[in-house]
């Protein structure tokens, strides 16, 4: 099914910057809402539930997945995180435009769900820089962050696979190519179509 608005999936290794990358873009552009994945993890820091994440128990996420209420789900860092097509369709079906921030298999499975999915990449500029900012965000034991930059190598191999890729080496640069995404999908000629179906018609150009 086609959707009026826009379905934008952002990927990365963990410590690449997706999480930042995505709140400030949301900041700068109001017409780009999130999606609040649901995960079996507990909350971080000053993560709350219904915002970063719905934090639910493995079998609250069993029983949501028994009856297909996800549109992917995945095992991540020994947790199981979720996206519910539900939620993802209302807001598309009403014109807005939604950001996921999910793994990349997530990624690759939302795009089976919805073909007109955009999908970013968020690569850091180096293994050493990765690696220092892991460590510089002191939540996790140095035998976590072994894991994650273990598992950050196979996330990376999948970036071809991928629509558009962003290196977060200077964050404001970054953040300037991330709009520069959302704003080009926004003027491609089938979401213009969509989004502006009135003055397509009135100029009797065929859609």
């Amino acid at each position: 099914m086609d959707y009026p608005g826009n379905l934008f999936v952002v990927a990365a290794p963990s410590g690449a910057g997706k999480s930042s990358l995505v709140k400030a873009l949301m900041e700068v552009d109001s017409g780009v809402r999130a999606s609040v994945s649901h995960t079996t993890r507990a909350p971080r820091g000053q993560e709350k539930d219904g915002r970063e994440y719905h934090f639910v128990d493995a079998a609250t996420f069993e029983a949501m997945a028994q009856r297909g209420d996800f549109v992917e789900w995945a095992h991540v860092h020994g947790h199981r995180y979720g996206t519910s097509r539900q939620a993802i369709e209302s807001r598309i079906a009403e014109g807005a435009d939604v950001v996921l921030e999910i793994d990349y298999q997530g990624a690759l499975q939302i795009r089976t769900a919805f073909a007109n999915a955009v999908l970013i990449f968020i690569l850091p500029p180096s293994w050493e820089e990765l690696r220092a900012r892991l460590t510089r965000r002191g939540e996790d034991a140095p035998e976590v962050i072994a894991l994650r930059l273990r598992n950050a190598a196979d996330e990376m191999a999948h970036a071809p696979k991928f629509d558009f890729v962003i290196i977060n080496e200077l964050f404001e640069r970054a953040l300037f190519d991330l709009k520069a995404v959302v704003h080009a999908q926004r003027l491609r000629f089938l979401a213009q179509a969509r989004a502006r179906a009135g003055t397509f018609v009135s100029l009797n150009i065929p859609t």
